[in-house]
């Protein structure tokens, strides 16, 4: 006989789940009762919404849903925002909550809330389990459902009482999960990839768009060789950097509002456009049906509610990037691009980076350049929004490694709890965080879980007591008129890590960052390098 917390234990481990991040509190702690008996390693946040996001970067770095545990009411609404950067990045979780007894719910008692209706737009599913006999199901449903088709996030709401309910019959974990209704579309059309690869024989001026679909598919090797079998210059969106290692020469870099120069023209020039996994968000294509009035578009998504949702298509095709990929690979002949490909060559060739050293700050473009020049080929980057995520996406040059981000939702204070996720699903690889001053801030507490995991996570942050992205815009926007962008106050913050028995130095000039870059990546343990920047440094 199991109680209800110890199935859902039970059911944790037959999935094979090594780590939780979590956060206790009553309702939720029977579950940790039994966790207590468990293999599973639980990891202490310091709050939850990074407990949401260190799940993420574990599911990120490992291909396997990764898992987050907060207790009702306030523990349950901070992982919202965590919930939510997952869904809109299309991350595979589970979040577990506890609730208040059965008998007690909408009686607004103490922490109580309707967390499956709070997250109801932004998770994939949810559940509110009411016997604790459907436990077994209803996780093994959930990982099925966060892993398939489109991932994303799901929920399961735990009462207390259900975690303490004894279930007399054994405990069975279904081998597979039965959802009426629910069966993702993998194979593409064959009558689509035929139409698909035949454009393909006859365009001038073809290219790839990678999105974040090509790497939650784990298809970059697909991609790699349809790309040289075709011929096509390839082009990516922010979620799809890393699909192609930056020195490739048929890769152009991202494109978008701050994206590369040369890679914007080449989309803006061609005459078919191959979308893999990308929705065409603004701001990677501003005004993306006046590209399609003069192209042909090949739009490929395992989510049919993404095709043509953004951008007129001509030749929809609904399935996994691997798998369509592959079938795509074998019809396709190579394009009668060569001319084309020279010229967008040239435009790459031509571009001058911005951005050159300084004695007086650091300057972060040519910084990240020397960093990524230093990092390990398959290292894993991580990178606030805001002009940091920019400085980094625009600059460091992938090679074999992960780029994480928030790209969809653009939360700060990602970078930092993502980043020690992934450190921890794959400790052997080198995990940065790149950081502005404010999205530190929104994490720093984390940097206690850094040292009590003794995890040795590498951070960088770029201080220019500034919210630089808001103030940009208020710039270009509101003609100089800064308001609430100033960060008065900061602390010292070398002083405030080495406050945690973590290692960290600061950097004023770009030889100094690149000295102490080098110093920070050898050390065995955690450490914080800050870097002074130029306040009036731009984003590109």
């Amino acid at each position: 006989m199991k109680n209800g917390a110890e199935i859902m234990v039970g059911c944790l481990e037959a999935e094979g789940v090594e780590i939780v991040f979590g956060y206790p509190g009553a309702a939720i702690c029977p579950f940790y009762d039994a966790l207590y008996d468990s293999s599973i390693r639980h990891v202490l946040v310091r709050s939850e919404q990074n407990a949401a996001h260190m799940a993420s970067g574990y599911a990120r770095a490992s291909g396997r849903p990764g898992v987050c545990v907060a207790t009702s009411g306030p523990g349950a609404t901070n992982l919202i925002t965590g919930i939510a950067t997952a869904y809109m990045d299309s991350v595979p979780m589970i979040a577990v909550t506890g609730q208040v007894n059965l008998e007690q719910l909408g009686r607004d008692v103490f922490q109580e809330a309707d967390i499956t209706g709070a997250c109801e737009s932004f998770t994939k599913h949810s559940y509110l389990v009411k016997r604790a006999a459907d436990l077994p199901r209803v996780f093994r449903e959930a990982f099925h459902i966060a892993s398939t088709g489109r991932p994303g996030p799901v929920l399961i709401d735990v009462p207390q009482d259900v975690q303490e309910t004894v279930v007399r019959e054994g405990f069975h974990y279904p081998e597979r999960a039965e959802i009426e209704g629910y069966r993702p579309k993998t194979k593409g059309h064959p009558i689509q990839i035929r139409k698909a690869a035949q454009a393909i024989r006859e365009a001038k001026r073809p290219v790839i768009c990678c999105g974040g679909g090509v790497v939650l598919s784990n298809a970059r090797e697909e991609m790699a060789a349809f790309a040289r079998k075709s011929g096509m210059p390839i082009v990516s969106t922010m979620m799809g950097i890393g699909v192609m290692p930056m020195h490739d020469p048929l890769y152009l870099g991202m494109i978008g509002k701050f994206g590369r120069s040369y890679a914007n023209r080449a989309v803006g020039e061609a005459d078919l456009i191959l979308l893999c996994g990308a929705r065409v968000g603004d701001r990677a294509i501003a005004v993306p049906n006046q590209i399609a009035e003069q192209a042909k578009v090949i739009h490929i998504d395992i989510d049919p509610a993404e095709i043509g949702k953004n951008m007129r298509v001509d030749i929809p095709i609904v399935g996994d990037i691997k798998s369509v990929l592959s079938e795509l690979a074998e019809q396709a002949e190579p394009a009668d691009c060569r001319d084309w490909v020279d010229r967008v060559l040239r435009y790459k060739n031509e571009y001058e980076p911005r951005g050159e050293d300084r004695m007086d700050a650091v300057e972060p473009r040519s910084f990240i350049r020397a960093l990524s020049r230093l990092m390990d080929g398959d290292a894993i980057l991580a990178a606030d929004p805001g002009q940091s995520q920019i400085w980094a996406a625009i600059n460091f040059t992938q090679r074999e490694g992960r780029f994480l981000t928030s790209g969809g939702l653009g939360t700060m204070g990602y970078a930092l709890p993502a980043a020690l996720g992934a450190k921890l699903a794959k400790p052997r690889r080198q995990a940065v965080a790149v950081c502005g001053d404010g999205a530190f801030q929104m994490s720093l507490c984390e940097l206690a879980t850094v040292k009590a995991t003794n995890v040795p996570l590498k951070i960088v942050v770029m201080d220019n007591r500034r919210l630089g992205m808001v103030r940009e815009f208020q710039n270009q926007a509101y003609r100089g008129r800064h308001i609430a962008t100033h960060m008065e106050g900061n602390p010292d913050f070398v002083a405030l890590c080495r406050a945690y028995g973590i290692q960290a130095a600061l950097a004023e000039n770009n030889a100094q960052a690149e000295l102490l870059a080098g110093e920070m990546l050898a050390s065995p343990g955690p450490y914080v390098l800050v870097c002074r920047v130029d306040p009036e440094t731009p984003s590109v």
